[in-house]
């Protein structure tokens, strides 16, 4: 709106001074009056947030406040603090007069007399100055609005989040009910619907080919973004329980070929001028940009996870006297892969059962996982005892992966004999589920692989007939803020009091201890004898 376009104007006179023109002048114009006679009525008129005026004309002698005084007030109240006022003097005011105060002074003053054109020209002057800083400051909260909304979109580390907060932010830039439609990288068709901008998202039916529908209206199988106007029928009829209750209008955004795209919704009324429609383009945009990142990130981290697990074993020993189960739980899936494995390996001197991790998350530390398992078989399968395996493995590594640590924990089931011996290399000491002495943790230990120092000789653990050996990765247990052998403890009850079945046993401990753990868990249980 310019300058010159009609506005709502409060003329302050008194009427024992003489009824100025000013009124009809501006009315001549096209403008609204609302006139006046003392400061009492100019402030009464100035509360009403739903009729304020645009501007006000102040005649500087008024029966019950001086003009000044009146303006001061006007600039000092935060709802009319950027309300433009023009000020009318008898006699124009001498530079140090408070009048000429940026702060709390008119905007623009006159000087009796006032020609037509002088008061018009005037008004339009400030009219124009005062809406072209409510656009700026309009236009500044709305791009305040839509950093947060995209921040928020972008901090989204699931596609139910990024949705919600697209839809949040869309309602509250535009003031209206909206909706975020995205195809999940899982295959998913999620809608995510605000019926306000204050209320919460909340998902919403959706069928699968509603995203194809939507494009055929706007963008098809272009890049970019795009926008179409939908009837409320038709929307409807496409997706019910819809909280917008006119037409609909749309914003279809994709930023790579052959995907999917992101859809906008808010209604129609909403975004009529072009400023709004632009900045639910960017908001569109912005979340087709952070859902393509979240879907490359899922692919790359599914293949992570298949590469992950082509490293560990497809299927254990059978051996006559033992029973073996396992469990490998991957990190959660924001979490990159880590080098969690075990291995259960057949020798001349008995089963050897191992455990171990490779320090940190990476493609990285999963590689150097793959090579410690081939070789700990490898040398096992030489012939070397529990320490001779570990000697080798730490030379391996000193060798070849140079600066690279792992923990390893070897435990070998000799045939016959109620005993298993223990080599430990820094991890955490397997627990010993005795049906008569009880539960323990083996007291073996050692240094961490990678650091060039012999290790120790295993350690003989005696045991009685039908003992469970049960082997564990740090992910299982460790909790941030809480001692690691406080946690050992806990393990050890519910083992201890778990079913004495292997395989509902791990189960029961992977559902007691691993749940939404940031880390890859590996569990690898015997019974012996």
């Amino acid at each position: 709106m310019n300058g010159s376009a009609p506005a709502t104007v409060l003329v302050v006179h008194d009427p024992r001074a003489g009824r100025w023109p000013v009124a009809g002048w501006l009315r001549a114009a096209g403008h609204r009056v609302v006139e006046t006679a003392d400061g009492a009525g100019a402030l009464a008129a100035l509360d009403d947030p739903q009729d304020r005026p645009d501007v006000a004309v102040l005649d500087a002698r008024l029966p019950d406040v001086r003009g000044h005084d009146l303006c001061t007030r006007i600039k000092g109240r935060p709802e009319t603090a950027a309300l433009p006022v023009v000020q009318v003097f008898a006699a124009a005011p001498a530079p140090a007069d408070p009048a000429h105060d940026p702060e709390r002074g008119a905007d623009a003053c006159l000087t009796e007399p006032i020609a037509p054109e002088e008061l018009l020209a005037t008004v339009a002057a400030v009219l124009r100055y005062a809406r072209a800083r409510q656009r700026a400051e309009r236009l500044a909260t709305r791009m305040t609005q839509l950093n947060r909304a995209a921040l928020a979109v972008y901090a989204a580390t699931r596609v139910e989040t990024l949705a919600a907060a697209a839809a949040a932010g869309a309602a509250q830039l535009t003031g209206s009910a909206a909706c975020a439609v995205v195809l999940a990288p899982d295959g998913r068709m999620l809608r995510m619907a605000t019926p306000s901008p204050t209320a919460r998202p909340e998902p919403r039916p959706a069928h699968p080919g509603v995203l194809d529908w939507l494009a055929g209206l706007a963008l098809g199988d272009r890049l970019g973004a795009d926008l179409a106007v939908v009837p409320q029928p038709d929307w409807k009829e496409q997706l019910p329980e819809s909280p917008m209750t006119g037409d609909v209008c749309t914003v279809l955004a994709r930023t790579k070929r052959a995907r999917p795209p992101v859809c906008l919704a808010v209604e129609a009324a909403a975004v009529a001028d072009g400023e709004s429609r632009e900045l639910l383009h960017q908001l569109a945009h912005g979340a087709a940009m952070a859902v393509e990142a979240l879907r490359t990130y899922s692919e790359e981290h599914s293949l992570a996870l298949t590469l992950q697990r082509s490293f560990l074993p497809t299927r254990l020993p059978r051996v006559p006297g033992v029973e073996l189960a396992v469990r490998y739980v991957p990190a959660s899936s924001q979490a990159e892969i880590g080098g969690d494995f075990y291995e259960a390996v057949e020798t001349d001197a008995g089963l050897l059962l191992a455990i171990g991790d490779v320090a940190g998350h990476s493609l990285e530390a999963a590689a150097v996982m793959g090579e410690l398992r081939h070789a700990l078989r490898a040398y096992a399968a030489e012939g070397h005892g529990p320490r001779q395996v570990l000697d080798r493995l730490d030379s391996l590594m000193v060798r070849f992966q140079p600066g690279v640590t792992a923990t390893v924990c070897l435990a070998l089931v000799e045939p016959g004999r109620n005993r298993v011996q223990v080599a430990n290399a820094g991890h955490l000491p397997p627990l010993l589920l005795d049906p008569v002495c009880g539960a323990r943790y083996s007291r073996a230990r050692g240094t961490l692989l990678g650091l060039g120092m012999r290790h120790p000789e295993p350690l003989v653990e005696e045991m009685s007939a039908g003992t469970r050996v049960l082997l564990v990765t740090d992910g299982l247990v460790e909790v941030r803020g809480v001692d690691l052998g406080d946690s050992l403890d806990e393990l050890r009850q519910a083992a201890e009091q778990g079913p004495s079945e292997l395989e509902q046993l791990c189960d029961a401990l992977v559902t007691a201890f691993g749940q939404a753990k940031g880390d890859d868990i590996a569990v690898l249980a015997a019974r012996c004898g």
